[in-house]
């Protein structure tokens, strides 16, 4: 049967739930597991059978609103390099991955970053260039350690949409020399509240099939601004889950986030402002929005 598995609001808080054609379920009825991040961590399969009563008027949470490790892939697609090096003046030139070097992540908050379908993000006091950046998110469903590519997917429980919001103004602590360890400020870049609006289920990754060969696209009210495709990763979804798990085991519940395209705001010097609507959309995912405030 095919099937999304996300997270649906109640009084009580999110509640696990399953979409099938079209109506939602609650998740604990169809299958006994109360949340979402319970299915993944069960390790058995999700065998929803569609016979129980639909959710009336169910609105849409993050399908995963807690998660484990949240582990962001950078510099990761080859058009966004490119772009970001035009921006400085530069050439574009040889990838991380053409250098031999391996994929590099950093870490976002979970609880306080997550987001789901529909919420409203409020722009961080602090920064006045707060920047998009669709992903395809990863959803781990099966602990991973030293995993070879090979066998990476296998991993994967299925795929979900993020927006790596930014704020491009406080990445630097000016201060600090560019050569110091902590001239880059990681946490008021990246982790401010509602940095990771996410959504809006997770398909499970028998149905994406091969993740590099996604169209993904992002729009700022009605401008096209994303608009590129998987295959231009510069490292594949199978190498991020391989580096990784060859430094800590990854757990169910685990999200990757494998990098941007092309189209995001700072090279234009445009950023998000208070009332925009943020719309994604992955090929084979689905399509979500959130607003800004």
């Amino acid at each position: 049967m095919s099937y999304r598995l996300l997270s649906y609001q109640s009084e009580g808080g999110p509640r696990g739930g399953l979409s099938i054609d079209g109506k939602i379920y609650d998740l604990e009825r169809e299958t006994g597991f109360t949340t979402v991040l319970a299915a993944l961590r069960s390790q058995k399969p999700v065998a929803p059978k569609g016979r129980s009563e639909p959710v009336k008027n169910a609105r849409l949470a993050a399908p995963v609103p807690d998660p484990g490790n949240i582990f962001c892939a950078g510099a990761n697609y080859t058009d966004h390099m490119a772009e970001m090096a035009r921006a400085q003046g530069n050439q574009p030139g040889p990838t991380m991955k053409e250098l031999g070097e391996k994929p590099w992540h950093f870490i976002k908050t979970g609880k306080s970053s997550i987001v789901g379908p529909g919420a409203t993000v409020k722009l961080p006091p602090f920064s006045k260039a707060v920047d998009w950046e669709v992903e395809l998110v990863a959803v781990i469903g099966r602990p991973a350690k030293d995993v070879p590519a090979a066998k990476a997917l296998d991993h994967v429980f299925g795929y979900t949409i993020g927006n790596d919001l930014s704020a491009r103004d406080v990445m630097r602590r000016e201060k600090n020399p560019a050569t110091s360890p902590f001239h880059f400020d990681w946490v008021s870049q990246k982790c401010f509240d509602g940095a990771c609006p996410l959504g809006p289920w997770i398909v499970p990754a028998a149905e994406i099939g091969d993740p590099q060969k996604l169209g993904i696209k992002l729009w700022v009210g009605a401008e096209l601004m994303q608009d590129s495709n998987t295959d231009k990763m510069i490292f594949t979804v199978a190498e991020q889950i391989e580096m990784l798990s060859s430094r800590v085991t990854l757990q169910p519940g685990d999200l990757i986030m494998t990098g941007t395209p092309a189209g995001v705001g700072m090279p234009r010097k445009r950023f998000l402002r208070s009332g925009e609507t943020v719309k994604l959309w992955i090929e084979k995912v689905g399509e979500f929005e959130h607003r800004m405030a």
